[in-house]
């Protein structure tokens, strides 16, 4: 989850009877959605000896601190782990791992019966999943092609707030609402709900 420290394991399996060293270099980056890479976040080389058919867990921790201020909206890393089997002719493997950060902000709670033409109040819930306050927080919801802009105030660590939203739906049917909130620290956290609208 996005603003939390994420904690990796690759499992080592020798499936020989032979006694093996295998030296692993592993990096992490973040990347767009088109894999390009934006900035390298983590760099570390480990050795492992692996006895007759043993397997062994390798943990590689990444702290928010460490991707935090370099991950573009895209939400993405790109985590590799380069295992070289030392004196077997230079025996390569190549395990590369994706991870896309999830939100757990938005939260639109909708009344159960909402009516054409009768004012509705809806609660939208954000947080700030950080370990550090946030500033200049700003909330788009857009609702029957209308946009409207409202601006917060700031949510210290961890914490979550909560505004209630008035509007009459003008017509029967699947009415979307789309929020997105920003902040100075990320962009872009979105929910989506389909309101149905039923007739007076």
């Amino acid at each position: 989850v996005f603003g939390k420290d994420i904690t990796l394991i690759l499992i080592l399996n020798n499936l020989s009877f032979d006694h093996k060293t295998v030296k692993v270099d592993m990096s992490a980056s973040t990347i767009l959605y088109t894999r390009r890479a934006v900035a390298e976040i983590l760099k570390a080389t480990t050795s492992v000896d692996l006895g007759s058919k043993q397997g062994k867990h390798i943990q590689l921790k990444i702290p928010y601190s460490y991707y935090g201020k370099y991950l573009t909206t895209d939400k993405r890393i790109q985590v590799t782990a380069l295992c070289e089997v030392m004196h077997m002719h230079g025996a390569k493997l190549l395990v590369e791992k994706t991870i896309i950060l999830e939100d757990t902000n938005i939260i639109i709670k909708i009344p159960r019966r909402v009516v054409v033409n009768k004012a509705v109040t809806l609660e939208i819930s954000y947080a700030n999943p950080l370990p550090e306050p946030v500033n200049r927080c700003i909330l788009l919801v857009t609702l029957m092609n209308q946009q409207v802009k409202i601006h917060l105030a700031r949510l210290a660590p961890r914490e979550r707030s909560k505004i209630y939203f008035e509007f009459t739906p003008r017509r029967t049917g699947p009415l979307q609402l789309q929020v997105d909130f920003s902040c100075d620290k990320f962009s872009h956290v979105k929910g989506f709900v389909t309101i149905a609208v039923a007739p007076a």
